[in-house]
C-alpha cells in the first residue's frame, strides 16, 4: 500500500489511538479541526504514522507539533507530509515552523533548512 498524505476532517477511534502514539503529550480532545485548525497526517496500511497541526491565518500559516512515529524516521515520510501541506495551501504565502517540543533541535534545522526554511529564534520561516 502507497504512503498518502491526507487532512483530517474528523477523527476515527483508529485514527485517536494513532495520533495519541504520535502526540501522547495532547487529548484528542485538544486536537481541534476547522477551516483555520487543520491536521495533516501520513497514512500508510490505515494507520497514522506522522502528523502536523496547521494554523492558518489569512496568507500565513503556523506548522506546529511535526512527529513523525519514531519506527517509520528517516524515510521522507516528514518531507513528504510538509510538502504536501504546502502544497494543498497555495494562497499561503508566509510559513513558520514553531520549535516548540522539537526533539533534537539540530536535527529538526537540518530537516527544516533542507526544505528551505530559514532559521529564526524560536523556530524556522519560509
Amino acid at each position: 500500500m502507497k504512503l498518502t498524505i491526507i487532512r483530517l476532517f474528523e477523527c476515527s477511534a483508529q485514527d485517536e489511538i494513532d495520533l495519541a502514539k504520535i502526540w501522547p503529550e495532547y487529548s484528542s480532545a485538544s486536537l481541534t479541526l476547522s477551516d483555520t485548525h487543520r491536521i495533516y497526517a501520513a497514512k500508510f496500511n490505515d494507520r497514522l504514522l506522522g502528523a502536523v497541526r496547521v494554523t492558518l491565518t489569512g496568507a500565513s500559516g503556523a506548522l506546529d507539533s511535526l512527529r513523525v512515529r519514531e519506527i517509520t524516521r528517516r524515510r521522507g515520510v516528514g518531507q513528504y507530509l510538509i510538502e504536501e501541506v504546502l502544497r494543498d495551501s497555495p494562497e499561503v504565502t508566509s510559513w513558520w515552523m514553531n520549535d516548540i517540543g522539537v526533539e533534537d533541535r539540530s536535527v529538526m534545522a537540518a530537516f527544516m533548512q533542507a526544505l528551505g526554511f530559514r532559521p529564526q529564534t524560536g523556530g524556522w520561516e519560509k
